[in-house]
């Protein structure tokens, strides 16, 4: 018998100057003239995945997909999930109905283009998911988000009726589900423990242990990680908030190692396929 893929591993595809924590020194009208370093990136994490014999979801940022398009046909030939994380990596709740619908629009078409994978994902960037965004992803045709973060508080994620920390997969319109990141419950609500930067800041064996028992209860877990945070030669910004500095550039040296060996660690599948197992129950 065929054990249920649990495990879902999921990467963020966007540069390192896309990021919210940099906005603040990096103006968008000069993501042209930056470093472009998601490709090299990326590809890492690809041979990594091969090594472990792993394949994920990847949601990519139209933008990238439009610089790097060899890039997007190689995650897809290497059998890897291919979703959207729309076209320019807006927050939701900074966009109108219409320009959200927009941003979509561009940025699933030039995946699917390229691919000739259809999307059924999405994730928002820095998990900036709101209620009426739902409305629209399932009207464009998608089937799942994976965007919702049942924690405590945090300065941009947003929220969406119904979740529970003790709940990661949730159907929340007729055919349309969320497929929570990860928490370690306490209450409703949890202690992040899904990837990014908090895979950066706690311990690496406490980490995991985090995840074996998310994974002790029966229910999915869902990591998430972004191309940028195994490139510790990324460009230093300076003019930074303190916060926003730790944040972006913590312990960027460790994750490549950390990355290795968590990979090797758990049995892992894409986020629509954990999803469908769940629902199998």
């Amino acid at each position: 018998m065929t054990t249920k893929p649990k495990a879902a591993m999921s990467i963020d595809v966007e540069d390192w100057f896309q990021v919210e924590n940099l906005k603040s020194v990096v103006a968008r009208d000069t993501w042209d003239e930056r470093d472009l370093r998601v490709e090299r990136n990326t590809d890492r994490m690809l041979e990594l995945m091969a090594k472990h014999n792993v394949k994920c979801t990847c949601f990519i940022l139209g933008w990238v997909a439009e610089k790097c398009p060899s890039l997007i046909k190689r995650i897809a030939d290497q059998g890897h999930e291919i979703a959207s994380h729309g076209y320019g990596h807006d927050l939701i709740y900074s966009l109108s109905h219409d320009e959200f619908r927009e941003d979509m629009k561009r940025g699933i078409g030039i995946v699917e283009d390229l691919t000739g994978a259809k999307v059924r994902g999405y994730r928002a960037p820095s998990f900036s998911i709101t209620d009426w965004a739902i409305d629209i992803l399932q009207e464009l045709g998608l089937t799942y988000d994976s965007s919702a973060f049942p924690t405590v508080a945090h300065d941009r994620y947003g929220t969406l009726e119904g979740m529970d920390s003790g709940k990661p997969v949730v159907e929340i319109r007729d055919g349309f589900h969320e497929v929570c990141v990860s928490v370690l419950k306490l209450g409703k609500k949890g202690i992040p423990w899904a990837g990014g930067g908090y895979f950066r800041l706690f311990p690496y064996p406490i980490f995991k242990r985090g995840v074996r028992k998310i994974l002790s209860t029966g229910n999915p877990y869902v990591f998430y990680i972004h191309p940028w945070e195994i490139d510790p030669g990324q460009p230093k910004m300076s003019g930074l908030k303190r916060s926003h500095k730790f944040r972006h550039y913590n312990n960027l040296d460790k994750c490549d190692a950390r990355f290795d060996d968590l990979l090797g660690s758990f049995e892992w599948a894409p986020v629509g396929d954990v999803l469908d197992a769940h629902l199998k129950g």
